[in-house]
C-alpha cells in the first residue's frame, strides 16, 4: 500500500442522467424541473428529477404528492429505460475518446487512472472530456468531475460542485478540503452508520480522521472500516473483487395492478426476467427468494432449490411460495411492490446434481427447451415464446427497469 505525490484518478458522475437525458430527447423539457416516474397517472414516486427540480427541493424517491407541492411547475415523465441505456454507450464512447475508462461504477458514474501526462493539467482534460460530451451528444447532459490521488477522495471530490463540476485536490492540500465535507456525505458512512458513528462522538469529517484504522474497523465491525480510514487518507486501495451475488428484478405496480393476480402476472415476469439473465451469465441458483410490499404490511420467504437455471423449476418454486402467502395474508391484500431475487448462485462449470433428487434427464428437457427459447428471443430481439402468457403491465420495461447501479443490456427489453 502506497500514499501517492500526485493525483492518480478521476471520477465522473453525470448530473440528474435520467432527466437530463429526457430533456435532451425532448428540446420542450429543457430547463424546466423534471421528474421521472415508473408509469403515467396514480399515486407513485419520483425515480429521478433534473438539476431544475432539484432546486426546488424535489428529491429522488420522493412521492409524486409531495414533490408537486414543493414544485407546482414539475413535469413528469415516464421512465425509458432503454434510452437511458443506450445514452449512457454513446456517452462511454465520446469519454474513450478523450481518456480511457477504468472502471464504469454505474449507468451514470466512472473512474479513469491518469497517465503521467494526463495529470499535468487535469482542468483541461476534464474540459475536454465536456466539450466531447456538449458537442457530440448534448448541451443538456452535464457532468461533474473530481481529481484526487485514489479513487475514493475523487468520487467526493466530484460531488463537492455539482452541476457541471470541476474539482481537484492535490495531495499537498489535503485534509484540508475534505474537512468542510458533512460526514453522511462521505461514501461508506450514509445515516445508520452516521449514528453509530455519533454514539462513538464522531460528529464531524474532521472527528472521523482523527480515528485510527483499527478504530475504524471497530466501529464498522468489519475490514471496510479500515480500508475507508486509508482511503481518506490519500492511500491507494484496491478494492476487492466482487462476486456475483444474486439475480433478482423489482416492480411497483400501476394503482390496476395491485390486485393478487395481477401481481403474481408480474412476479411471474419478473422471474423469467432474471432467470433469463441468470443463464446468460451461466450461472445456476438453489434458492428462490420472493417479497411483496403491501399498503399497510409486508411479506417475504425464501424456498430452497436444486442447483437450477430453467425456467420451469423456478417458476414451479414461485407458485408453491405464492400460494404460501395468499394462505398466510389472504386475497383482500393490495399489492404496492414485488420483487424476486434467484440466490445461492453456482457457476455452470462447477454445478453438482443433487443426487436425491433424480431429476436430471427432466432438468435437461427443460434446460434444452429454455436455451432453444432464449436462441429464438435473442434471433427476433424481442420475446417471441416463453412459458406462459406474457403480459407486461402499463409501463412495460419488466426486467429492463430503470437502474443505478446495473446496465441492463439489451436482452433485458426483449
Amino acid at each position: 500500500m502506497r500514499k501517492p505525490a500526485t493525483i492518480e484518478h478521476l471520477y465522473l458522475d453525470f448530473d440528474g442522467f435520467f432527466a437530463s437525458v429526457e430533456q435532451q430527447r425532448d428540446p420542450r423539457l429543457r430547463g424546466r424541473p423534471v421528474g421521472v416516474v415508473p408509469y403515467e397517472g396514480g399515486r407513485t414516486c419520483i425515480i429521478a428529477c433534473s438539476k431544475e427540480a432539484k432546486a426546488y427541493g424535489v428529491k429522488n424517491i420522493m412521492m409524486v404528492d409531495e414533490a408537486r407541492r414543493i414544485c407546482r411547475d414539475l413535469i413528469l415523465v415516464p421512465q425509458k429505460p432503454d434510452l437511458y441505456r443506450r445514452a449512457h454507450n454513446a456517452l462511454l464512447a465520446e469519454i474513450a475518446s478523450v481518456i480511457p475508462i477504468d472502471t464504469v461504477k454505474s449507468i451514470d458514474e466512472l473512474a479513469c487512472t491518469l497517465d503521467e501526462n494526463q495529470r499535468r493539467d487535469p482542468a483541461e482534460l476534464a474540459m475536454r472530456i465536456k466539450r466531447a460530451i456538449r458537442y457530440n451528444i448534448g448541451a443538456t447532459i452535464t457532468c461533474s468531475i473530481g481529481f484526487a490521488a485514489n479513487r475514493h477522495l475523487a468520487k467526493i471530490a466530484g460531488g463537492t460542485q455539482k452541476p457541471d463540476g470541476l474539482t481537484i485536490w492535490h495531495p499537498h492540500l489535503m485534509p484540508g478540503p475534505l474537512l468542510k465535507v458533512p460526514l453522511e456525505d462521505i461514501p461508506g458512512v450514509g445515516r445508520r452508520m452516521a449514528k453509530r458513528l455519533a454514539g462513538h462522538r464522531v460528529g464531524t469529517t474532521g472527528h472521523l480522521l482523527e480515528l485510527a484504522p483499527k478504530q475504524m474497523r471497530a466501529i464498522w465491525r468489519n475490514v471496510t472500516g479500515e480500508r475507508l480510514w486509508y482511503a481518506l487518507h490519500g492511500y491507494t486501495i484496491e478494492s476487492p473483487q466482487s462476486e456475483r451475488a444474486m439475480f433478482g428484478h423489482a416492480r411497483v405496480l400501476p394503482p390496476e395492478a395491485r390486485n393478487l393476480d395481477d401481481a403474481y402476472g408480474v412476479a411471474r415476469l419478473l422471474l423469467i426476467k432474471a432467470a433469463r439473465r441468470m443463464r446468460r451469465a451461466d450461472y445456476y441458483c438453489r434458492g428462490l427468494m420472493l417479497w411483496l410490499k403491501f399498503y399497510d404490511d409486508d411479506w417475504s420467504d425464501m424456498r430452497t432449490l436444486p442447483q437450477v437455471n430453467d425456467d420451469q423449476a423456478v417458476l414451479s418454486a414461485l407458485t408453491i411460495m405464492w400460494d404460501m402467502m395468499t394462505a398466510t395474508m389472504g386475497r383482500k391484500v393490495r399489492v404496492l411492490r414485488v420483487g424476486v431475487t434467484l440466490c445461492d448462485l453456482t457457476p455452470a462449470t462447477a454445478r453438482q446434481l443433487d443426487l436425491l433428487h433424480n431429476d436430471d434427464a427432466d432438468r435437461q428437457k427443460w434446460e434444452r427447451i429454455g436455451s432453444a427459447m432464449d436462441a429464438l428471443n435473442t434471433r427476433f430481439g424481442r420475446t417471441v415464446t416463453n412459458l406462459g402468457i406474457w403480459a407486461p403491465p402499463k409501463g412495460g420495461n419488466v426486467g429492463g427497469k430503470i437502474s443505478f447501479t446495473r446496465i441492463p443490456s439489451a436482452e433485458d427489453f426483449q
